[in-house]
């Protein structure tokens, strides 16, 4: 099978080093196999993705080195492959319809029981489960009038019932997580349900999620290798559930270190000081660049 990887940023802001790190990484590591290395602009959040900051992230990577297949794949333009997806996840009882907003959700998780403090999952405190029962309240999925999420006891147990005592997930780690986990990362239905939860799949401002745009975009693509930051390695267990559930492939996933600034904070796009765009202005090269971040 032909290698292929990609980087997939939002226009949302500059690239910085950390962006150039993995870009740069995905690039080698294709390269190096004889495969293709695919870019890919996540814009599904028009509210705050540019047109400037899209020609600056193709600037950039050029800049860099890098080159990739056109035409490139944008998310925006897959809207109605995301809204068939959610079409049949609500119509097999996936989903149900929230209504809860920000503050709902933290004032129902402000009175942990016995004490117990909220798990916090890969987009915040997990779901408390408020709006579970209005699933049963439509014939037909609602849009865009709430968040749609993943009922997550409900899928887990049917799947535990459909494959018995191996009904477990898993995924093949060719980096490390946060933890040094690697090779064969394995988990079940209770740690889903228990440091997930009800993952929201279709937002109110962008009629989707990340978690279901990109499990889709790297199926359509055909990527078979994943490189990201180590940030988004418990993400990875929802994107394996929704492959399992859509029946599509598990790649191998490559989570690597992320980039920190001098104080040990991971780098964000509002960290201005490390875009790419300041070290070029300031005459740096692409080795300079590659020198800097490790490679």
């Amino acid at each position: 099978m032909a290698f292929v990887t990609r980087f997939a940023p939002s226009p949302t802001g500059p690239l910085h080093l950390g962006h150039a790190y993995s870009a740069m990484l995905a690039y080698d590591m294709a390269v190096a196999e004889g495969g293709t290395f695919l870019l890919r602009i996540e814009d599904i959040d028009q509210s705050r993705c540019r047109p400037e900051w899209e020609a600056q992230i193709y600037d950039d990577l050029q800049w860099l080195g890098l080159s990739w297949p056109q035409p490139v794949l944008r998310q925006s333009q897959r809207q109605a492959v995301y809204a068939a997806a959610l079409d049949d996840l609500w119509a097999r009882h996936c989903l149900f319809l929230c209504t809860c907003n920000r503050r709902d959700i933290l004032q129902a998780l402000s009175a942990p029981q016995e004490g117990v403090a909220a798990a916090v999952g890969p987009d915040g405190p997990v779901y408390p489960g408020t709006c579970r029962d209005q699933q049963t309240r439509f014939a037909h999925q609602p849009r865009p009038d709430g968040v749609l999420r993943l009922h997550m006891d409900q899928i887990t147990a049917a799947h535990a019932a459909q494959q018995g005592s191996s009904g477990t997930f898993s995924f093949q780690e060719h980096g490390s997580g946060p933890l040094g986990e690697t090779g064969a990362i394995r988990f079940d239905g209770q740690d889903l349900c228990d440091h997930i939860g009800d993952i929201a799949v279709c937002r109110r401002d962008m009629a989707t999620s990340y978690h279901l745009s990109v499990v889709l975009d790297d199926a359509e693509q055909g990527v078979t290798d994943v490189v990201r930051g180590q940030d988004l390695f418990e993400a990875t267990k929802i994107h394996v559930l929704l492959q399992r559930l859509m029946g599509l492939p598990t790649p191998i996933y490559h989570h690597h270190r992320l980039i920190r600034d001098d104080q040990g904070k991971r780098l964000a796009k509002r960290d201005d000081a490390r875009a790419l765009s300041k070290y070029r202005a300031e005459g740096a090269t692409p080795a300079d660049i590659r020198r800097m971040v490790g490679l």
